[in-house]
């Protein structure tokens, strides 16, 4: 379960200088121009910190996106503090120390409010958060020198130099954890919870932050993380915007040249992988709500999978692609039984998990969840049809313009490729990877990775 923390934060404004500079912010960010180009040429460096750099240049509008990527997601987080990495990242926007040299155009100790105030100035952003498998850093903004050299140096002595008040944080603690509490009076929340854990089993991506593991984390633990986490060669940094690859080189340096130093770099210990399920798994869950909550799958798949587009193009025929999805015409238009029903994979460093979700009246779970198991079945024994696979890769190449349409897709993109080392050419070759899947190709794709006789279902809501 993520930590509520956002990722950007950009507080209200009276009309000012800087209302109008974060007015311009955002109207350059609404007209951005698309990236259907035939091209997008994705530059790549290793700086002698071990940095991994990923640029694109990005001239149309004055504008720049930073992502920052880190080995230290909460896979990571010990069983007992699950939760740690985000809230950590969360913390870091909290207050800052004094810079020890005292240089620069922020020198001082900042509160949140003053941390809050300065971005406003500046009319840019920044924030951190910890998904699965990474912690990541954002920054936006106008590619004014002026102005990104001071948004560079606020956001390094806040990623080098946080302070971690411990008021802040049982203040914070508090909040999330009547947040988690809140949370577990929801449906979704609960069944989302149970099958996670039934899928992973012992594996971190099942931990679940709980109001308990927050209390087990101090100040002392933030800090520690901070101090472990933040290693300029476990970093890859994802570029795009109006810069060259000189002036992205001498940003990238500035922005982690207050991490801590170190000669050579230490292997972080390996993660387990996910263990497939060893047998089916059926639980039913009393709830008061008023439908049904489905959720029916199984470990899938690694995102460096060979068969990656295969079964991008496969479940979009399954379930992933609406109301023309297999899922959606024979539980929804021909029965009735839900009013959406869906399938989705969610690869990774390791496994994610495969999902079939639906929610129904709950005296039509069983007939909803059997005829939802008769479809995954007959798609993974089958495949699909010539007709099935030509209308979904019409429709996933004919929407690769609007993945990429602006910049902070753009970054999302490339932060992807560097993250899972894909090829520089990925977005180039995507719509190609695409026309050429054929239907044995999904249909043993499918076969391999899925096991329908060893799926976890969970139905939860009250007994018909």
């Amino acid at each position: 379960m993520k930590v509520p923390y956002p990722m950007f934060l950009i507080p209200s404004l009276s009309m000012s200088a800087r209302a109008l500079r974060l007015s311009a912010l955002l109207l350059v960010c609404a007209s951005a121009v698309g990236w259907a180009h035939a091209s997008l040429p994705i530059q790549q460096w290793t700086q002698p910190k071990g940095v991994r750099v990923f640029l694109v240049e990005s001239h149309a509008i004055p504008m720049v996106d930073v992502q920052i990527d880190i080995d230290a997601g909460s896979r990571r987080d010990p069983v007992a503090q699950a939760g740690l990495a985000s809230v950590m990242t969360g913390q870091m926007a909290n207050g800052t120390r004094a810079e020890p040299q005292g240089q620069g155009p922020y020198p001082q100790a900042m509160d949140e409010n003053q941390i809050g105030e300065a971005w406003a100035d500046l009319g840019a952003s920044f924030g951190g958060s910890a998904g699965g498998d990474r912690m990541s850093f954002g920054l936006r903004s106008l590619s004014f020198p002026d102005l990104l050299d001071k948004a560079v140096a606020l956001a390094a002595r806040q990623m080098a130099h946080p302070a971690f008040p411990e008021a802040m944080w049982l203040r914070d603690r508090e909040r999330i954890s009547a947040s988690i509490r809140e949370s577990l009076t929801k449906p979704g929340t609960v069944v989302q919870q149970r099958f996670a854990q039934a899928v992973y089993g012992n594996h971190p991506y099942g931990q679940i932050t709980t109001p308990e593991t927050l209390s087990r984390i101090g100040v002392q633990d933030l800090k520690t993380l901070h101090a472990q986490a933040l290693r300029p060669c476990r970093a890859t940094v994802s570029v795009v915007g109006a810069l060259s690859r000189a002036q992205t080189d001498a940003l990238v340096q500035r922005l982690l040249a207050q991490w801590p130093q170190e000669s050579g770099c230490q292997r972080l210990p390996p993660v387990p992988e996910v263990a497939p399920l060893a047998a089916a798994q059926s639980l039913t869950l009393s709830f008061d709500s008023a439908q049904a909550h489905v959720l029916m799958g199984q470990p899938g798949y690694k995102r460096d999978d060979p068969d990656f587009f295969a079964l991008l193009v496969g479940n979009h025929i399954l379930g992933g692609g609406g109301f023309v999805s297999r899922l959606t015409q024979q539980v929804r238009e021909k029965r009735g039984l839900s009013y959406s029903v869906y399938s989705a994979f969610s690869p990774a460093l390791h496994a994610g998990a495969f999902t079939v979700g639906l929610q129904t009246r709950p005296d039509q779970a069983e007939q909803a969840l059997a005829v939802a198991q008769e479809v995954v079945r007959g798609f993974v024994s089958d495949g699909p049809t010539e007709a099935e696979l030509q209308a979904a890769k019409s429709n996933l190449i004919g929407g690769f313009a609007l993945r990429i349409d602006s910049n902070r897709k753009l970054l999302d993109n490339v932060a992807n490729i560097a993250w899972n080392q894909l090829p520089l050419n990925y977005l180039d070759t995507w719509t190609a990877q695409i026309d050429k899947v054929s239907a044995d190709h999904v249909r043993r794709a499918m076969a391999r990775v899925l096991q329908p006789e060893r799926m976890v279902t969970v139905v939860l809501g009250p007994k018909p």
